[in-house]
């Protein structure tokens, strides 16, 4: 059984596993136009990474605000639990830069999955780069 470890990372250090995996997922996989994917904001966010053994796999970032976002796990490594790491570790830096509470847009077939950690879809469905989302929230008041 390969080890699941998450780490935050450092935008100077980490940016090219983060494009890549980014890359593959929203731009290609999901044609996302890259001019929505690169936003100009990652200097000024928290990303967190995950990997399988010694192999980084998954990414995901935490905005200034509280929204999380660019969650993204290559399809190879999918349904091994690291989405789930990813968003663990982002909940718990935002509760370590004082939060108290967190949001997402969430793709709508990933609502069951937000859901199970707690998020509450709130609003109408809207589009965002051609891709059906909700906006979700979760309160960390009261969290452990």
């Amino acid at each position: 059984m390969h080890e699941i470890f998450t780490r935050l990372a450092r935008w100077e250090h980490d940016q090219e596993v983060i494009r890549d995996i980014r890359q593959t997922v929203f731009v290609v996989e999901q044609s996302v136009d890259p001019e929505l994917e690169w936003d100009g904001e990652d200097a000024n966010c928290v990303h967190a990474l995950a990997g399988i053994t010694n192999q980084i796999v998954a990414t995901g970032r935490l905005q200034q605000d509280g929204k999380i976002g660019r969650m993204a796990v290559l399809p190879e490594s999918r349904g091994r639990g690291l989405g789930a790491a990813i968003l663990g570790k982002l909940i718990e830096a935002a509760r370590d830069i004082g939060l108290t509470d967190v949001y997402l847009h969430a793709q709508t077939h990933a609502l069951p999955f937000y859901e199970r950690h707690g998020f509450v879809a709130e609003g109408a469905e809207f589009d965002e780069a051609g891709i059906p989302h909700r906006v979700m929230r979760r309160s960390l008041r009261g969290d452990p």
